[in-house]
């Protein structure tokens, strides 16, 4: 199922791999275990999830399949510029690509390369909102999120922080 299994502090981040390419990844609760890669993308994806792992300033480079509709993938450029540390609410990136909260919400949910993708950067007015298309209030997603924002050193409350969209 998945081309190679990198353990996290969080669980563990599935990739999976298809004619050269990156095609998903995907947030694993802790009982996967790593798993070796079994192409070479899968290794150059595994090497990278684990260097964000160790330093958020990691900046990815991988082949990414081509995913999404135009519209996911105009939410996901927006939220690939939101830097590393801040959060923006699911109404400011709205506002900045002229859509609605609640379509951003779906395209957030859609991500196929989280981390890549730092959707996790996007929360709720007020508070962290949903992660991967999960709304529990305490279930493994939103603890995946709240590792990511930790990580990454995002220190205020996501809902104070200042739109970067003004």
């Amino acid at each position: 199922m998945f081309s190679a299994i990198v353990t996290a502090p969080f669980g563990a981040v599935g990739i999976r791999t298809e004619a050269g390419q990156v095609r998903e990844l995907v947030y694993l609760p802790p009982h996967f275990g790593a798993r070796e890669a079994g192409d070479a993308v899968a290794e150059l994806a595994a090497r990278q999830v684990d260097a964000y792992l160790r330093d958020p300033d990691f900046r990815f480079t991988l082949p990414l399949a081509e995913a999404g509709s135009v519209f996911q993938r105009k939410v996901w450029e927006a939220i690939a510029a939101i830097p590393r540390g801040t959060v923006r609410t699911y109404g400011q990136v709205a506002r900045h690509i002229g859509s609605a909260p609640r379509a951003v919400g779906q395209a957030c949910g859609a991500n196929w390369f989280p981390i890549i993708i730092p959707c996790h950067r996007v929360t709720a007015a007020g508070g962290l909102g949903g992660f991967s298309n999960h709304d529990e209030e305490n279930g493994f997603h939103l603890s995946v999120k709240r590792w990511l924002l930790a990580h990454e050193g995002a220190g205020k409350a996501p809902w104070q922080q200042q739109s970067m969209f003004n």
